[in-house]
């Protein structure tokens, strides 16, 4: 007897395409402005800081980096930041608003493989107009089921989207690159985490490999496919 594995989730930021980049060259010029004030290191450890403070109210994206960077230069300046340079912070936060679309590499081939047996959803959280900006220029929406834009992931979360779009979480499968967000709480569902690392990952999102069973990690989403095929070959999916 084979496994029924009804529904597919995709995490969208650094799994269907960059993301993580944006991030990492707005951090290089946000040392560059407060260079006069603060070591890039340390500078990067308060931003880090502040956005760890700051989840809990302006949740996951960009708009929420660029708060926590105008925050963080009135800490290392003592309050004394140019209005200039939080203009440019600004300016920052809007161009990553607006940067393109770069689709990762086996995205397209994978989704139409697995599509013709398999529901697919996309699960990603962060700014609701900027994840549906992303996915409309991407060109992938036709692809998926059904879309899903979170304030965070979760076990509940996951419940009740695999849920309604599938058979159940024990019936599904979530792929994306965060162990944090995309694995670890998939498989605390009842459902099986797949770990596509990708090159930048953000600190945030570190994790521990989960020790389970229904965990599994592939070198790139073009193996995706024969994952699945193997996993549902078996007689049972692992409950531990």
């Amino acid at each position: 007897m084979s496994v029924a594995l009804t529904t597919i989730g995709f995490d969208a930021d650094d799994t269907l395409w960059h993301n993580e980049r944006f991030f990492s060259m707005t951090q290089a010029h946000f040392a560059d402005l407060l260079s006069d004030h603060a070591d890039s290191t340390p500078l990067m450890d308060r931003l880090e800081a502040a956005e760890r403070r700051n989840l809990p109210h302006y949740g996951f994206g960009i708009k929420g980096f660029t708060l926590s960077m105008i925050e963080t230069a009135i800490e290392v300046t003592n309050g004394k930041v140019s209005a200039s340079v939080i203009g440019e912070i600004l300016d920052a936060g809007r161009d990553m608003l607006s940067h393109p679309v770069d689709i990762l590499p086996d995205v397209v081939p994978v989704l139409e493989r697995l599509r013709k047996d398999h529901k697919l959803v996309v699960i990603t959280k962060g700014d609701l107009l900027d994840q549906e900006r992303k996915l409309a220029q991407s060109g992938l929406r036709d692809h998926f089921d059904a879309v899903e834009i979170v304030s965070d992931k979760t076990a509940e979360v996951y419940e009740a989207v695999f849920r309604r779009h599938g058979t159940g979480a024990d019936q599904g499968l979530m792929v994306g690159n965060s162990i944090a967000s995309d694995v670890t709480p998939m498989i605390a569902a009842g459902g099986v985490g797949v770990h596509v690392p990708h090159e930048l990952t953000w600190n945030l999102e570190a994790a521990k490999t989960p020790d389970s069973p229904r965990f599994f990690e592939i070198a790139g989403l073009g193996a995706l496919p024969d994952l699945i095929a193997r996993i549902t070959a078996t007689s049972t999916l692992p409950k531990g």
